[in-house]
């Protein structure tokens, strides 16, 4: 049997939902995110996983399933994100999706009280007489079931109406038991980020993802080419996002979307509680997506003046809307960075940045006047000087060798940071920083705490410059505000 509908194939991005303040649907910031996304892919799916459904009123689904088929009008397939925790709602809302014209239903498993197989199985006989076509939804790591090939084999795909099955659980051996028991008899979507290529390459029909929210013109270049049988250049792309879709996948991928999307122009707000900015996905998350997006060029470079007073500079960085058009500020700037696990090799980097004529450059003079190298201070460069503190008084030799580690990730950060405007080269000989690094006394894996240390520096440079986080971000993460060693023995 072929299969019963050429429709739903190829990229498919799970769409965030942006919401209003007070609540509600941002009707207006839906549209726009739509309007992104379409040129580049095959298919939307509102109400997903990533468009949070699990927080939503039935009314704000209906709501927003309406405006997603009104922008979309009828270019690609709109499947309609109808699952719900019961068999009544899911039947209920999949029938209101097809009379408000969806061309199909992406159905989860019932979820949190975890129920059998011959209860999803009844479950999903009862959606599939709504008639509506069905792309079954299999989601463990949430909904707490997994559609085993021998149930899918059993009858739960050859139902009327069920046109696919989105398998998220990244399990591969499984997709693979798919391929066997039921490919050319249904679609078969990718719904795990980490493994588009392999399971395109491996048979499967299409993608529906949360980072397609971010670069859907990316997964549409992998899917071309794993079809036109190019897998060298779908592998290359897929290394290429490979960290991004990391982050994405495994550090709440709602706020990973919504905030890397607004660095890229898109506004669509924040995630509903109990998902909160800093929270599951973590500011120096946010700060590795920033990177990524960079490399990507989804960010790109815009013309901003530095202002030390008596010096103007105009120079281009990857600007988002954190990004003063005028940074001044230079008597003193203030950056802090984290990066871990492990937890033994993690980093913690606290960094002034000020002019050398001013309170930064003095205290660098009389800290090595007054202290030395003998209390493992050291001038790590003089362009721009640059003085590096350690935090834990190094006290053994092999301390000081993984703190000569941490000097040279600091090093580079400092490198990278210039070669990519933060550190224009005609401020240099103006400025002078200091960088208060962390080594943990117990740290063993010398790559580890240089790699890290790498990181939080090139983080909290960049937050000193462009003063971050701001009194609106403080305010917004209250709820999510940790200390980094607030456990720490």
């Amino acid at each position: 049997m072929g299969y019963k509908t050429d429709w739903f194939t190829g990229i498919f991005p799970a769409l965030v939902t942006p919401f209003e303040g007070n609540g509600g649907v941002d009707e207006e910031a839906y549209r726009k995110l739509i309007r992104f996304v379409l040129p580049n892919v095959d298919g939307v799916v509102p109400c997903g996983t990533t468009g949070e459904f699990s927080y939503m009123s039935l009314e704000e689904r209906k709501r927003t399933i309406e405006l997603c088929l009104d922008e979309a009008g009828g270019r690609v397939p709109v499947l309609a994100g109808t699952g719900c925790t019961t068999t009544r709602d899911t039947v209920a809302l999949t029938g209101w999706a097809k009379e408000a014209g969806a061309d199909g239903a992406l159905v989860v498993a019932p979820y949190f009280l975890k129920p059998s197989f011959n209860e999803v199985y009844d479950h999903f006989r009862a959606v599939d007489e709504v008639g509506l076509p069905i792309v079954m939804y299999n989601i463990p790591q949430c909904a707490g079931t997994h559609f085993k090939w021998w149930t899918a084999e059993g009858g739960l795909l050859d139902f009327e109406q069920t046109i696919g099955i989105k398998d998220s659980s990244g399990d591969l051996p499984f997709m693979e038991a798919l391929f066997e028991k039921v490919k050319g008899k249904v679609s078969i979507f990718v719904g795990h980020d980490e493994v588009v290529q392999a399971a395109l390459a491996a048979g499967a029909d299409g993608a529906i993802l949360a980072s397609a929210n971010l670069i859907p013109d990316i997964w549409q270049k992998v899917y071309r080419a794993t079809q036109e049988g190019d897998l060298a250049t779908a592998q290359r792309w897929q290394q290429d996002v490979q960290k991004l879709v990391r982050i994405v996948v495994r550090c709440g991928a709602n706020q990973a979307c919504k905030e890397g999307l607004r660095m890229m122009g898109v506004d669509v707000g924040d995630s509903r509680h109990p998902i909160v900015p800093g929270g599951a996905f973590r500011r120096e998350d946010r700060e590795e997506l920033r990177l990524q997006l960079e490399a990507l060029g989804k960010i790109t470079k815009s013309p901003v003046m530095y202002d030390l007073g008596d010096k103007q500079v105009m120079t281009d960085l990857f600007a988002t809307h954190h990004t003063p058009d005028t940074i001044d500020g230079w008597t003193m700037k203030v950056g802090e960075g984290f990066a871990g696990p492990p937890f033994q090799e993690l980093a913690h980097v606290d960094l002034l940045i000020g002019l050398k004529d001013g309170p930064v450059g003095r205290a660098v003079e009389r800290s090595l006047e007054e202290w030395g190298e003998d209390r493992g201070l050291r001038t790590i460069s003089g362009h721009p000087q640059t003085l590096l503190v350690p935090t834990v008084t190094i006290r053994t030799d092999r301390q000081r060798e993984l703190f000569e580690r941490a000097a040279a990730g600091v090093k580079l950060a400092i490198d990278l940071s210039i070669e990519d405007g933060f550190l224009p080269e005609p401020i240099l000989d103006d400025v002078a920083l200091i960088v208060n690094a962390f080594v943990h006394p117990a740290a063993s894996i010398g790559q580890r705490v240089e790699f890290n240390n790498y990181k939080a520096t090139r983080h909290a440079i960049r937050k000193a410059i462009e003063g971050r986080p701001t009194v609106d971000e403080l305010i917004k993460e209250k709820a999510a505000a940790r200390h980094p060693f607030r456990y720490a023995p």
